[in-house]
């Protein structure tokens, strides 16, 4: 199976289309790469302008959703703005802060100037909940049951005792002379 088109590709260390390496992170959607794709088909509200702070726009969320970090900001005509920087504040009266673009003021803005976003670029609130137990978590990127602390062994599972540990029992690999 081959991996998804664009960045990223889910495995390995693999460049952009435009002859960019992606980051590490590129992930199943491609989100790693550096690219510009241009305004997106429609934008959402997402947040209210509250005050400027050290250069960067301070805003209250007003969309039911989540915004990704980094993700591009609008304004209603998709001009792009800035990008979501920080998250902050209680979990149903978030706030967040949005790095400005070269050549663009957050003091320019007047206090409830209403700022916009991609609706791709939003996540459920329900992600950031706990989860009741007993019910299967949703898929966020985990190790789902392999490897480190999955509740299967976890702890040390390579060649031979741990580092400083025991030299004498439970080596496995080639034998010792």
């Amino acid at each position: 199976m081959q991996p998804p088109r664009g960045c990223g590709g889910g495995r390995g260390f693999r460049g952009c289309r435009d002859g960019r390496r992606g980051g590490g992170r590129g992930g199943r959607f491609g989100r790693g790469c550096p690219r510009d794709e241009g305004p997106p088909a429609e934008v959402v509200e997402v947040s209210t302008f509250l005050h400027a702070c050290e250069g960067d726009a301070v805003t209250k969320l007003t969309n039911e959703k989540v915004p990704f970090f980094n993700a591009p900001i609008y304004l209603q005509n998709k001009t792009q703005i800035g990008k979501v920087d920080e998250i902050f504040g209680p979990i149903n009266e978030s706030s967040f802060t949005i790095k400005m673009m070269e050549g663009i003021v957050a003091t320019s803005y007047s206090m409830g100037k209403k700022f916009y976003i991609d609706p791709a670029e939003l996540l459920p609130l329900a992600r950031f909940l706990p989860q009741p137990k007993g019910q299967p978590h949703a898929a966020t990127g985990g190790d789902h049951g392999r490897g480190r602390g999955s509740g299967r062994g976890g702890g040390f599972r390579g060649r031979g005792a741990p580092r400083g540990g025991p030299q004498g029992g439970g080596f496995r690999g080639r034998g010792r002379s």
